[in-house]
């Protein structure tokens, strides 16, 4: 993973929200090689629970859209009621359109489409901590 050098990175805290284990174990790897602490989450119903449960601590969310028990699109919601300053960004393979559109009206911070290149999602992750809004 020599490329990740030169990727931005942080020490940040981010919890990502997947069902796919492959998923999980290339972005944990990859995120914490570039600095982040990360927490994970298997479902939407999951990843509410450790946003509530951690106040505070959780500086970003790299949320899939598409999970059994709670898809993205309730826990977002569920998410900015605990923290509407929840910085959110969302991931999918296969998802429509409008879905992503009417999450990004509402504040997500961008969308990543799968499947994910590192670079993209370090850079994705870095602009959305620093508050800018990302779309690829």
């Amino acid at each position: 993973m020599g490329e990740l050098k030169s990727l931005p990175g942080g020490s940040e805290t981010i919890l990502i929200v997947d069902d796919h284990e492959t998923i999980w174990d290339f972005l944990i790897e990859a995120l914490q090689d570039l600095g982040y602490s990360v927490l994970l989450a298997e479902n939407g119903f999951d990843a509410v629970e450790i946003y509530r449960e951690n106040p505070g601590m959780v500086d970003l969310v790299l949320l899939d859209m598409i999970m059994p028990k709670c898809g993205g699109h309730q826990a977002f919601y569920q998410i900015r009621e605990c923290d509407p300053q929840a910085k959110i960004l969302l991931s999918s393979g296969y998802v429509s359109e409008n879905e992503v559109q009417d999450l990004l009206r509402q504040g997500a911070c961008g969308f990543l489409s799968k499947p994910h290149r590192i670079a993209v999602v370090a850079q994705a992750i870095r602009a959305a901590l620093d508050g800018q809004i990302i779309n690829s």
